[in-house]
């Protein structure tokens, strides 16, 4: 009997390669659309593009002669993701759901909803899994600028054991050769932008319908005096540089103040004097075990950029991170996410 294999299928190029691959193995395929989309509700702020994307689904499934499931998980992603974003963005935090979204629903609510049915789970993620010793470890893509275990660091043992990436060995340019070859309904279908939940809509937008606007001033950091008015802290981010509102710019957000809605700008954001390179990370989690190394690189952000760095544990469960770089956008609430060469070990919140 062949392995039975379900697929998330989103609509775009990379799921769809990765279930034409898996039927071309022949293996048992079923396709699952997750709805999680809040365009439902927030519809007036502009498109839906999940009517669009499953509609692309429905065409690759039917193409390929495989069946289609949806299934809604709009309510459970609003109460573990939405709700976290809010609360985060209330703190003065800069939350990225789109890893809890991995963690928490795509291969946690939809594993348990399915994983008695099925013996794997496969998506269009860009990134490998190898098992040594009885351990799973997450690896890189090979196409730096595509690879995605940024986002899918805080996976455990027990969801890798469960997950094949059949894309996960090659590159962007050669998952849509594949797509042309396989003459994809999708095959030239752009790459999706943004926030998983979001689709179309901008971050922005979302953060005024649901926390409103509330005036409060802008100060710029070195002679502490007010050069402008904002709307709001969250929607504001550190190294922020555009949509500040001020002239003689450029002007950078160096942080900001919850309490007393204030946030702060320099148009020296970059001088020596605003040294960026040590940060807190709590809530660690490790893919397989605690790194025995203190000298790893890690990733503030999803793309190829990495840093060199230190980690000096500390007697609280948390560690002290020193990179051999300044970066100019550590947040709190942001992920770092550690590696030791191509393994991704897993990551924590910056704080």
């Amino acid at each position: 009997m062949p392995l039975k294999i379900a697929v998330l299928l989103s609509g775009g190029v990379d799921s769809s390669v990765s279930l034409r691959l898996l039927k071309e193995q022949g293996y048992d395929v079923t396709a699952f659309y997750l709805k999680i989309w809040l365009e439902d509700e927030l519809s007036f702020l502009g498109t839906c593009p999940w009517e669009e994307d499953l509609s692309y689904a429905r065409a690759v499934c039917e193409q390929t002669h495989v069946p289609l499931e949806v299934i809604s998980f709009q309510k459970e992603y609003f109460d573990s993701i939405v709700d976290y974003t809010l609360h985060e963005v209330r703190l003065g935090r800069t939350p990225n759901p789109d890893i809890l979204c991995n963690n928490r629903v795509k291969f946690g609510l939809f594993l348990e909803r399915i994983g008695h049915d099925f013996e794997k789970i496969a998506s269009g993620h860009y990134a490998r899994i190898f098992e040594e010793k009885g351990l799973f470890l997450l690896l890189a893509s090979p196409d730096p600028v595509k690879d995605q275990t940024y986002f899918l660091s805080q996976l455990d043992q027990n969801q890798l054991s469960h997950i094949l990436f059949p894309i996960g060995h090659l590159t962007k340019q050669e998952v849509r050769e594949k797509a042309r070859d396989f003459d994809l309904p999708n095959k030239d279908r752009k790459d999706s932008q943004g926030i998983c939940f979001l689709g179309k809509l901008k971050f922005k937008e979302f953060l005024r319908y649901h926390l409103g606007e509330r005036e409060g001033d802008i100060i710029e950091f070195e002679s502490d005096k007010k050069v402008g008015n904002h709307r709001g802290y969250w929607f504001y981010t550190p190294g922020q540089r555009k949509d500040i509102g001020l002239s003689r710019g450029p002007w950078y957000v160096v942080s900001k103040d919850p309490a007393s809605n204030r946030i702060f700008v320099s148009r020296n954001y970059h001088s020596t004097e605003k040294k960026r390179n040590d940060f807190l990370v709590s809530s660690l989690h490790w893919i397989s075990r605690i790194p025995e190394k203190t000298e790893l690189s890690v990733k503030l952000r999803h793309g190829p950029k990495k840093y060199n760095a230190h980690i000096k544990w500390l007697p609280d469960g948390m560690a002290k991170i020193v990179i051999d770089g300044n970066d100019q956008g550590i947040a709190s609430g942001q992920f770092a996410v550690f590696y030791d060469g191509e393994i991704c070990l897993g990551s924590g919140i910056i704080e």
